[in-house]
């Protein structure tokens, strides 16, 4: 067969897979790979630097599927290029335990980049691809690292908030090296797109300062994709947005251009005389000729020389291999913590002031690091004080500005983390982390190594009022699995949390204070209790007669409720238990060692009582918004205060005490009835 032959036959293997998987799953989406085979077959054959031996080769080209419903493609791509994947795994997609999930998870099968789905989410993450790649560029130079990202998104994507926020920001950045084909196939869910969007997507990105490029009806015209994406590959000085008018669904005779084909099966008699049409055979599932995988399976000799001529160049190079190695991982170099500051008991400062000393005092030991707020860097401890703005003139900046964008930031944290070579830290109130909660999301079920520094963390906040302070947050991220949620309770245990962030993997969001509040008495030296997510802070002697646990600033109000007991005679223990996360993968032993064991607890946290019952009996909290005050008249009006904690722990010494079944008069009859039944 000539090139061009296979290569056609090769494009209609993807479609035949494309619709067999599909149906013999009942789900799925079947029309967007159909209509994408030949653009994913040039890049993946003629363009994109890649070897399926090893896909993790820092070098290599990215690839994200940002319309993650079509992830039949990527999958059938991953199998016939070599990545592990078999002919088993895509009749198995969408099943139970399956490496082909209903949409693309990063770790789950070797070539999958990112986690997508969500629209719009794959978009940020290209544009966070981006501004890494050109950091570690400019860092360690073109030898190392010279290549691109790729990323197809669809009209879906383009609809959603996000992708505005980043692409507004990519092409303020100016960041070439990023390819965008928009599938523009005019279909949703719901029907033609024009009974929704009027946009004129390539207008809207010029604005943005992208360099745009409409191909029009050139989806299975394989030389302009290949010259338009050579085309944009070469724009050094801005992102690039291809448009490509496909037709959902092609050549079905009969869903071509419909929103079933886009999320629907396309039925076995469909499916059946599209193969007659593309020449395949009509009555067979899951074909693909011996040749056609001998094609495509040229790709991994093509990418093994492509990376062993990186590795030499690696070999040769004579930079700062330590710092090369720990930017890869995403941590510091070795005993970088020895540079993290203390703070002596008595003095007063924001948590949030403390984690700025804390990221400053490193930033030349944690190579990786790039830092920024949304428009609240310098109120949200991630000023970088000698670090030059990222941007065209410093592509090697480590500060970054990501404006009014919380939900674009979060997704292009995740698409940094993911890139390998940064350690993204991004800053915003609390209460605006509800703005970037999808990507915050991704970041945990793709283990994402990101650090979010979200403070105002609370009431105290004060005059901002209840739009601006946080009540529910806390509770609901700390329901979210595999996202390490910190709350410190002063400066030094800022510091251990911060430790904990560039030394741990997966997502750690610190919980900071706008206001002051007093470094605390034997912190300090704390940095492995607060590891273990809670301690005991004020011992109570060895067998107190309450606990009060504090998280954050209502710590330093439990310490001094404590020695109002104490002055009543009432043994007090204060444990701070700055992660749930962290404090539950302790033994029960170890849990129990802390809180004591039958010995009544009192939480003291200014957030909701929501989920405390694990942990307590009784708790001070708001399950109410707050008040628009000073911050500290806000806390009092709400109880905490030393005097109302006291009271609140006395109160529950009454109700733990004032049953003693060794005393009738002080038991119901009616109670003592049923334990002598019981007896």
């Amino acid at each position: 067969m000539s090139d061009s032959d296979i290569e056609q036959l090769g494009i209609n293997v993807i479609r035949g897979l494309a619709m067999d998987a599909v149906q013999k799953a009942n789900s799925g989406h079947p029309g967007t790979a159909m209509a994408l085979a030949p653009l994913t077959h040039v890049l993946w054959t003629r363009i994109m630097r890649h070897d399926p031996s090893e896909p993790d080769w820092p070098d290599r080209d990215r690839f994200i599927l940002s319309c993650g419903h079509a992830s039949i493609l990527l999958y059938s791509m991953l199998y016939l290029t070599g990545y592990g994947l078999t002919l088993d795994d895509l009749k198995n997609f969408r099943q139970l335990h399956s490496k082909t999930a209903g949409h693309p998870e990063v770790h789950h099968a070797p070539g999958i980049e990112v986690t997508t789905g969500p629209l719009g989410a794959g978009f940020s993450n290209g544009v966070g691809m981006g501004v890494a790649e050109r950091f570690l560029r400019a860092t360690y130079g073109a030898d190392l690292v010279d290549h691109h990202t790729f990323v197809f998104c669809s009209d879906g994507d383009l609809m959603e908030g996000i992708s505005h926020e980043a692409a507004s920001l990519a092409g303020h950045l100016g960041l070439g090296r990023l390819v965008y084909v928009y599938d523009d196939n005019h279909i949703t869910i719901d029907g033609p797109t024009e009974i929704s969007l009027t946009d004129d997507a390539g207008k809207r990105f010029e604005a943005y300062g992208w360099d745009v490029n409409n191909l029009g009806e050139a989806a299975n015209d394989l030389d302009t994709l290949e010259g338009a994406i050579r085309g944009a590959m070469a724009v050094e000085d801005k992102p690039s947005l291809l448009i490509l008018r496909s037709h959902i669904g092609w050549p079905s005779p009969h869903k071509t251009d419909t929103p079933s084909a886009h999320g629907e099966p396309l039925g076995v008699d469909e499916i059946r005389a599209t193969k007659e049409i593309l020449g395949l055979p009509a009555d067979e599932s899951f074909w693909v000729p011996e040749e056609v995988l001998d094609f495509y399976r040229q790709t991994i000799p093509r990418g093994q020389a492509l990376r062993q001529e990186w590795e030499q160049r690696l070999a040769d190079w004579t930079g700062d291999r330590d710092a090369w190695d720990a930017a890869l991982l995403g941590r510091g170099l070795t005993g970088w913590a020895a540079k993290l500051p203390t703070w002596p008991a008595g003095e007063k400062l924001a948590t949030r002031q403390a984690v700025k000393s804390c990221v400053n005092s490193t930033l030349d030991v944690v190579p990786g690091l790039v830092s920024g707020g949304a428009d609240l860097t310098g109120n949200t401890g991630t000023k970088l004080d000698n670090a030059e703005l990222q941007s065209p003139e410093h592509p090697g900046g480590r500060q970054i500005a990501f404006g009014v964008r919380e939900h674009a930031m979060g997704g292009m944290m995740n698409g940094m983390a993911l890139h390998g070579g940064v350690l993204p830290m991004g800053g915003t109130f609390f209460i605006f982390s509800d703005y970037m909660r999808g990507a915050v999301r991704l970041a945990a079920l793709s283990e994402a190594k990101v650090i979010y520094s979200w403070t105002h963390d609370s009431v105290g906040l004060g005059e901002d009022g209840p739009t601006h302070q946080p009540i529910e947050h806390l509770a609901s991220l700390r329901a979210m699995p595999q996202l390490r949620v910190i709350r410190p309770a002063d400066a030094n245990e800022t510091a251990h949390a911060y430790r904990i962030a560039v030394d741990s993997d997966g997502p750690t969001a610190l919980i900071l204070s706008r206001q002051a509040i007093p470094v605390l008495e034997g912190t300090s030296e704390r940095y492995a209790d607060v590891a273990k997510g809670g301690y005991v802070l004020v011992s109570g002697g060895d067998e107190p007669d309450v606990v009060l646990i504090g998280t954050g600033s209502e710590v330093s109000v439990c310490v001094e409720a404590a020695k109002l007991l104490e002055a009543d005679d009432i043994n007090t223990r204060v444990v701070s238990l700055p992660s749930w996360e962290l404090f539950e993968l302790q033994t029960e032993d170890y849990q129990a060692e802390v809180l004591g064991y039958d010995t009544p607890v009192l939480s003291v946290e200014a957030a909701t009582s929501f989920g405390w019952s694990k942990w307590a009996d009784d708790w001070v909290s708001i399950d109410h918004f707050g008040a628009s005050a000073p911050g500290a008249e806000v806390l009092a009006e709400f109880g905490f205060t030393p005097d109302n904690v006291a009271n609140r722990a006395r109160q529950l010494l009454d109700t733990f005490g004032g049953m003693d079944f060794d005393d009738e008069d002080d038991v119901d009859a009616d109670i003592l009835e049923e334990v002598e039944d019981i007896e």
